[in-house]
């Protein structure tokens, strides 16, 4: 587990995304990031995060790597409102974007860590979520900058750990090589289960995937790759 001192300012990991500010907001965006965002944002310094707490009666807790403009996380807590779902991005427009989403569709399952992704790990109880996407992270594409992708070994430990046994991860990217990357350390690792079974289960979207604007654009060097693990019930 990443402890606190490690996500500390003078003892902080390799930064794994880009910038964290594009143009001036406009003054709509902008309100709400002052009035709704201090509600939404999860308080890190207390210890491990209590999920009743932050949403009593919560039936499961998925949790959002990067969730670009939240319109993955902001549809999947409207089809699920029961589920507490909590995401972690650091670019400030995506921040205002998905406020503005929970906004207007009156989301009440929604929190928000506006930072590092491993910085809202840590404060996760072992075995809190069920579910967890990583979807399009920054793909690093240049070789020199692979130390920076978010997939690590120490990443892949600590998803494993915020996971139940038999809770799921997904990874998606449109990079070949970060799906191959990908794949590779987290297999290595032990401690998740591949189930696919044949190349349509990650050549195509799950049934229960929604695409966002980034995906659309289609910026990568390959079509999407969905690659959906199992944490593992007896590490290999």
């Amino acid at each position: 587990m990443l402890s606190a001192r490690a996500m500390s300012d003078d003892a902080r990991p390799m930064r794994t995304f880009g910038r964290i500010k594009g143009r001036a907001l406009r003054a709509g965006r902008a309100q709400l990031m002052q009035d709704r965002l201090p509600e939404l944002a999860l308080d890190l310094s207390a210890g491990p995060l209590d999920v009743q707490a932050l949403m009593p009666g919560a039936r499961e807790l998925w949790v959002e790597i990067g969730f670009g403009g939240g319109e993955h996380l902001a549809g999947q807590a409207a089809l699920h409102p029961d589920v507490l779902i909590l995401g972690a991005e650091p670019f400030v427009d995506g921040q205002a974007k998905l406020l503005s989403q929970v906004e207007r569709e009156g989301l009440a399952n929604v929190r928000v860590h506006p930072g590092d992704a491993r910085e809202l790990l840590a404060a996760l109880p072992d075995a809190a979520a069920e579910r967890v996407f990583v979807l399009f992270p920054d793909p690093w594409p240049k070789a020199r900058h692979h130390k920076r992708r978010l997939i690590q070994p120490d990443v892949v430990a600590e998803l494993a750990r915020v996971l139940e046994p038999g809770g799921r991860l997904r990874f998606a990217t449109d990079w070949k090589d970060y799906a191959d990357w990908a794949l590779e350390r987290i297999l290595r690792s032990g401690l998740f289960d591949w189930p696919a079974e044949r190349a349509d289960d990650w050549r195509r979207p799950p049934a229960d995937h929604l695409t966002t604007r980034y995906e659309s654009k289609q910026l990568g060097d390959c079509a999407p790759v969905f690659l959906d693990f199992v944490r593992r019930r007896t590490p290999r």
